[in-house]
């Protein structure tokens, strides 16, 4: 049986599965399939980004791995005692995860970084099933807008109930969170758009959630 969460097999886009074997073509030795999600498999936080990044995730077959983005994200999980090793360099490198997992909401690398609208759709499928198997008092992370929206479609919620702002918080059922941050790409943190700090002070703010719920459910 397939698993529900992610299918390595999976070509229900067809632009994407064209696109991924000219890829293969090109670059032999990359992963250049679906990229499955990286980390805890019960996790306190689930991250999600938007889609692999072409000598990145599609290249390792690890998300945020390879690229520019990568870098301050796994760097920020370590000091925030989610990872246990600032730097993720291959697929077997040994890393591992702390209550985290790590996704996307599109598994597959997309032409110019732009998955279409009806590709994020098809993917959300994945989506709802992780969110599913969410356990309660676990916080989403959505890095950009994207991934932002396909939470909340992959949750049965409307986007406008739920504006997409850097920092925001979305209380959700079950005390889930959603929290909203700019992507941590090259062109966000170079821009400034994103700084350092700014990606510090919300994984600061999501730890001190998840120790104080954690502390909550040892009296319980």
């Amino acid at each position: 049986m397939k698993n529900r969460l992610f299918d390595v097999e999976c070509r229900q886009c067809p632009r994407l599965a064209a696109f991924l074997r000219e890829v293969r073509e090109n670059h032999p030795d990359y992963h250049a399939r679906p990229v499955p999600p990286f980390g805890d498999g019960d996790p306190d936080l689930l991250i999600v980004g938007l889609a692999p990044g072409m000598h990145g995730a599609n290249a390792t077959g690890r998300p945020f791995t390879g690229d520019y983005a990568g870098i301050l994200l796994y760097d920020t999980l370590y000091r925030h005692g989610f990872s246990d090793r600032p730097v993720s360099e291959s697929a077997d490198d040994g890393l591992r995860l702390r209550g985290c997992r790590i996704t996307n909401a599109v598994k597959c690398l997309p032409p110019q970084n732009k998955p279409l609208g009806e590709e994020v759709r098809t993917c959300n499928t994945y989506l709802m099933e992780e969110l599913a198997a969410l356990k309660a008092g676990a916080v989403i992370l959505a890095l950009g807008t994207v991934a932002h929206q396909a939470v909340l479609r992959a949750l049965g919620l409307r986007l406008k109930d739920y504006p997409f702002g850097h920092g925001r918080e979305h209380p959700l059922a079950e005390g889930r969170l959603l929290v909203d941050s700019y992507h941590c790409s090259r062109y966000n943190t170079q821009t400034r758009r994103l700084t350092e700090a700014m990606f510090h002070d919300l994984f600061a703010s999501i730890r001190r959630r998840i120790d104080a719920e954690d502390t909550r459910a040892e009296y319980v």
